[in-house]
């Protein structure tokens, strides 16, 4: 089962240590690679546009960065913002869980695909989860065996530890290179902060799964036997695989999360 966690929060890149930006992926889980970005436009081309296709307003709105604190380039940012990581969750954790390269542009896209049914392995912003997929049941009626959620305790409880304004200030100082990243990806002028807020109310709506949770395999990997659940996005499975009570943990997490971005931008 290749198995996907995208999360959630590492600063979004930091932030992405709580959302959903975690990309894990396990030997029997489907994970198939992400549709390729959109070309990005240039500048005449967004000149060209009409006024009725234009985006609209920022909805979440950052507080400007201090303009004294100068910003490291996108492709120099490993380093500053890996450190910024460390100085959040401690340094024995930032090396077990975090991926160190092209962390900014990893986080902003694994964000980005978690509403998606599918992501790519070579985006994740954090390290593989240890340990192998477990399925319980029998052959003819195989379930997922709770032994899994054992694997994700510790990322859990990192994630539920971070102190969260210390982690949105971390992620408003970088904010600028979130959003040239994620302009990047072919959309701007959309403001990333916007597609964050999305993004974690989309894996609050996450539904509670009580075990067994039956599995199917059609073929060489393991998926969810209800079409329902197979049908989730990504970032929703995730939290599905990882357990219900990990799964509570985190949403309380996101929430918390949440709120705090809100709040800093003065929006509702």
């Amino acid at each position: 089962m290749n198995e996907n966690i995208k999360w959630l929060a590492c600063a979004v890149g930091v932030v992405g240590l709580s959302i959903g930006a975690v990309i894990y992926r396990d030997k029997w889980w489907n994970d198939k690679p992400a549709p390729p970005a959109k070309p990005v436009a240039t500048v005449q081309e967004k000149l060209a546009i009409p006024a009725e296709t234009a985006e609209p307003a920022v909805r979440h709105p950052l507080p400007a960065v201090d303009a004294d604190r100068a910003l490291p380039a996108l492709d120099s940012s490993d380093v500053p913002v890996q450190a910024s990581i460390a100085d959040l969750i401690g340094l024995e954790a930032a090396k077990q869980f975090v991926s160190p390269e092209n962390l900014v542009r990893n986080i902003v896209v694994s964000i980005d695909n978690l509403p998606e049914q599918k992501v790519a392995e070579r985006i994740r912003p954090l390290q593989r989860v240890p340990g192998t997929f477990a399925v319980g049941g029998s052959e003819d009626a195989p379930v997922l065996d709770p032994a899994n959620y054992e694997r994700y305790k510790p990322l859990v409880q990192t994630i539920g530890s971070l102190d969260t304004q210390r982690l949105v200030a971390t992620y408003q100082r970088y904010y600028p290179l979130f959003q040239e990243s994620y302009e990047a990806l072919g959309h701007p002028p959309k403001y990333f902060n916007d597609r964050v807020i999305e993004v974690i109310d989309h894996l609050l709506e996450t539904p509670e799964v009580r075990d067994p949770i039956p599995l199917a395999r059609p073929s060489v990997q393991y998926e969810f036997a209800d079409p329902k659940l197979e049908g989730l996005s990504a970032g929703q499975k995730l939290l599905i695989r990882m357990g219900g009570e990990n799964a509570t943990q985190v949403k309380a997490k996101l929430r918390e999360l949440r709120a705090a971005l809100a709040a800093s931008g003065g929006a509702p």
